[in-house]
């Protein structure tokens, strides 16, 4: 299974929180792995707003980065291409949805995803109205 997973769901590998476990189970599943190319400054963002917050140790965030770099060497990085960009321009058009989201969605569309995983209900939103297969990693 071909699977394009957004920031929202991939940092729960890094972020013990709900629905930590079900993302692992889905990356375990996939025989291929897509990443926008803006996840990585997504996380890195998210990490460094809980180290600022003491959440997070500095070594606790050095060890976190290493391991995203490092899954992300292993996945396909999708990078922002005008095709991306007309994908993200129709989303924005017919969705709610932020610009940095969309980028998400229309990188599993150019991808051909067989699935789009999400924490983000936009994006869940978004993503089934252009016919991605989707699931939603979130509260219950």
């Amino acid at each position: 299974m071909k699977l394009l997973v957004d920031s929202s769901a991939f940092a729960k590998r890094y972020v013990q929180e709900y629905g930590s476990e079900e993302v692992e189970v889905f990356l375990q599943r996939a025989s291929e792995l897509a990443l926008c190319i803006i996840l990585v400054p997504e996380i890195i963002s998210g990490l460094n707003r809980r180290l600022r917050e003491r959440i997070l140790s500095i070594n606790d965030y050095r060890k976190l980065k290493s391991q995203l770099i490092e899954d992300v060497h292993d996945a396909t990085v999708i990078q922002i291409t005008p095709s991306v960009i007309s994908h993200s321009v129709k989303l924005l058009e017919n969705n709610v949805l932020r610009a940095m989201d969309s980028f998400h969605v229309a990188c599993a569309l150019e991808w051909q995803a067989d699935l789009f995983l999400t924490s983000d209900k936009r994006q869940l939103i978004a993503a089934k109205n252009v016919g991605l297969l989707t699931e939603f990693i979130g509260q219950p």
